[in-house]
C-alpha cells in the first residue's frame, strides 16, 4: 500500500479568529463549541504530523475521505470514542482521556 503525502495548507488561525470575532454572536457561537474545536485541533496536527492525507487516513480506517473530512469538522458531527480511537490508530496515535475540575 503505497502512502500518499501532503503538503499542508498555511492558515493563520489567530488571524482568522480575531476577524471573526468581529461579527456577532460569533464568540458565543465559538465558545459553546470549544471542546470540539480543540478535538479537531488534536486530530488535524496528529494527521499533519503523520504526514497523511484524508483519504489516506480513511483507506487506513477502512471507511471514506468524505467520513473522514466530517471527523475533522467541528460541530456538525460527534464521533463516538470508538471512531476517534480508530482514527488515532490510523494516525499513529493513541487517545488519553481526563476529567478535570471545572473551573
Amino acid at each position: 500500500m503505497s502512502e500518499l503525502k501532503h503538503s499542508p495548507v498555511k492558515h493563520d488561525h489567530a488571524a482568522f479568529l480575531a476577524k471573526a470575532a468581529s461579527r456577532k454572536g460569533f464568540s458565543d457561537a465559538y465558545e459553546a463549541l470549544e471542546l470540539e474545536y480543540q478535538v479537531v485541533s488534536q486530530l488535524l496536527k496528529a494527521r499533519a504530523k503523520a504526514g497523511l492525507t484524508q483519504e489516506a487516513v480513511a483507506q487506513r480506517m477502512g471507511t471514506t475521505k468524505s467520513a473522514v473530512s466530517r471527523l475533522e469538522s467541528a460541530g456538525l458531527h460527534a464521533p463516538s470514542l470508538s471512531t476517534l480511537k480508530r482514527y488515532a490508530h490510523a494516525v499513529g496515535c493513541e487517545i488519553q482521556i481526563k476529567l478535570v475540575t471545572q473551573r
